[in-house]
């Protein structure tokens, strides 16, 4: 979400909304005129890290979109502990069930680090979307992608072995969430390994001697939080189940 606006100087808010809008997946082929529309009545809102967005069971308040920084999402048990479903990056947009059936969130959002985030008011999209019922069918596709991978994610959760769930997140993030690095045009993503093993609901040790192994073969590399991907072929031979030497 960089450019130049007039004389070099840096893009305004509405058009840094206006690309944040083009350049991503639930939105990038909407007519331009609807864009507009959504930036004309979208706000941006920053939190700090550790903020709580919502929380289950909150009323919706809108579809949110994030600028800068990350958002993870979760649950936490009776007991305490969480159970973290992912953590959303750059380009992401989350909250969208609410939006669309008007029922209570079903999981907790948290900011990590300082987040920018882009709020489009439930009831203005609504209005949006009784202008236009025709963009209906384009958000229900959308909404079928992710429930999709939904599905795919709890059947990999019961029936994969750990170095296949690891592999298979990893290919997940860089795809949908991953930065390419233009020294190498390398997919690299922002996980930690305690966070890696909340999604997998497993223990930060195992993550590491995994990504170890990983690294050792030539698959990533590991910088502080930051995986990059090296070998996607190989990970996807993992992650469908061919087996990993030495596991």
């Amino acid at each position: 979400m960089t450019g130049a606006g007039q004389n070099g100087s840096s893009p305004g808010p509405s058009d840094r909304l206006t690309q944040l809008l083009q350049h991503n997946r639930w939105f990038g082929d909407l007519p331009t005129d609807c864009i507009s529309e959504i930036v004309a009545m979208a706000r941006l809102r920053g939190v700090d890290d550790g903020q709580r967005l919502f929380a289950r069971g909150d009323l919706p308040d809108g579809l949110y979109g994030i600028c800068s920084g990350s958002v993870r999402i979760s649950n936490t048990g009776t007991d305490g502990r969480e159970a973290l479903l992912t953590v959303l990056s750059p380009g992401s947009w989350f909250g969208e069930i609410s939006l669309f059936d008007g029922l209570p969130r079903t999981h907790d959002a948290h900011a990590m680090g300082a987040t920018e985030l882009l709020l489009i008011p439930q009831k203005g999209f609504q209005q949006l979307l009784e202008r236009r019922p025709e963009l209906y069918p384009h958000f229900m596709r959308l909404l079928c992608r992710r429930l999709r991978l939904s599905f795919n994610m709890m059947d990999d959760s019961a029936l994969l072995p750990l170095p296949a769930r690891l592999a298979k997140r990893l290919l997940m993030h860089a795809q949908y969430y991953g930065e390419m690095a233009m020294s190498n045009e390398r997919l690299s993503i922002q996980l930690s390994q305690e966070t890696l093993g909340l999604m997998l609901n497993s223990s930060r040790q195992s993550i590491n001697r995994l990504l170890k192994q990983f690294e050792q073969a030539g698959w990533i590399r590991i910088h502080y939080s930051q995986i990059s991907i090296l070998d996607e072929e190989a990970l996807t031979r993992i992650a469908t189940g061919s087996g990993m030497p030495g596991v």
